[in-house]
């Protein structure tokens, strides 16, 4: 707004705006220089409508929207309004500065009742002529139910399919047919339900007891079982005393053992076990290498044992056999040479001849 709103739409106007939507509130006396203002100063020249809202305790609000329209692509809205009380809902009439106002006065006139001083036809629009009644109203009586039946089965017992009737509930706003409607004073007032506590004095008495005190509950357990159950028991248990047969004899206790003992076989075979293991040489123990507690990742251990090794027996050379040796070739002799050496050896040996 260019300026403050008591200023453009007179004296006790507010305004508030939010959601591009601008609201003034003004009194019922400023109600038609308020729309004048917006018209001419703010130039919301379109009508767009005009209704009411029954607000219990405070009377009907009117509003009023309108909207500038003359810059292309932009719309700027405004609702004026103002409250009228419900026992004097009177407001002058709005037709001289907003032409399309007549018809939506009319509408307000018929569904809230609110008088529009000054109107040219104010007559009913949507209603006929012999409805009764401001059907927008808060306190306008839902009489649908009353004049005509409900169709269909909403509830058990309000059609004829036979089922079972219970009591039956009135929404809101539909009032009791004895009091209101064509069959006021005609029908036979419902069976009020009684309290809780009535039918729990009553049923005491009944057993003696003190009015308005619940007797006591006889109480049982799940393993006791109901009272029919009950009786068939007692009823059962007097022939099987009698047809008792003698005592048996009283079987000797039973040892017990664990589960962890095992049967007696079980027990047996442990035992030879334990026997062997000791008298078994007991195996040398290995020694744990080294570790060292600030780097204990420098002797790093197997995730298991690795198994001993047994030495191996040194290798015997095996005899050849028959085929191999008549397979070897024997070496060829070589022919003896002469030599000077040779025959001063032989003669030395020999000792000469002549």
């Amino acid at each position: 707004m260019p300026r403050p709103a008591s200023e453009i739409f007179g004296t006790g106007a507010t305004a508030e705006e939010a959601y591009d939507l601008l609201t003034v509130d003004v009194p019922v006396d400023g109600w038609l220089a308020a729309l004048t203002a917006a018209r001419d100063d703010l130039g919301c020249t379109y009508f767009d409508w005009l209704s009411a809202v029954d607000e219990p305790g405070t009377g009907f609000r009117i509003c009023a929207h309108l909207a500038d329209v003359a810059h292309p692509g932009t719309v700027r809205r405004l609702i004026v309004r103002t409250t009228v009380p419900h026992d004097a809902a009177a407001l002058p009439t709005a037709v001289g500065v907003y032409a399309g106002a007549g018809w939506h006065e009319r509408e307000t006139h018929e569904m809230f009742g609110v008088d529009f001083t000054g109107h040219p036809h104010l007559v009913p629009l949507l209603l006929p002529e012999s409805f009764e009644g401001h059907p927008l109203r808060k306190d306008f009586v839902l009489a649908a139910r009353v004049a005509k039946a409900w169709p269909g089965a909403k509830e058990p017992g309000e059609s004829e399919h036979g089922g079972p009737k219970r009591r039956q509930m009135l929404p809101p706003g539909v009032p009791d047919p004895n009091e209101w409607g064509p069959l006021k004073g005609q029908l036979p007032p419902a069976p009020a339900r009684p309290a809780r506590g009535a039918r729990a004095a009553g049923g005491a008495r009944a057993a003696g007891a003190a009015a308005g005190e619940r007797p006591v509950r006889r109480t049982r357990t799940a393993s006791a079982g109901s009272a029919s159950q009950q009786a068939a028991g007692e009823a059962a248990e007097a022939p099987a005393a009698a047809a008792a047969p003698a005592e048996r004899p009283a079987r000797p206790a039973r040892r017990t053992r664990s589960v962890s003992e095992g049967s007696a076989s079980q027990q047996t075979a442990a035992a030879a076990a334990e026997e062997a293991s000791e008298t078994a040489p007991a195996a040398p123990a290995k020694e744990a290498a080294p570790r060292s507690s600030d780097a204990p990742w420098h002797h790093a251990r197997p995730a298991f044992d690795e198994p001993e090794k047994t030495p191996e027996k040194a290798s015997e050379p095996k005899p050849e056999s028959k085929a191999e040796a008549e397979a070897t070739p024997e070496p060829e002799p070589q022919p003896e040479q002469d030599s000077p050496r040779n025959g001063t050896q032989d003669d030395q040996a020999g000792g000469g001849t002549p």
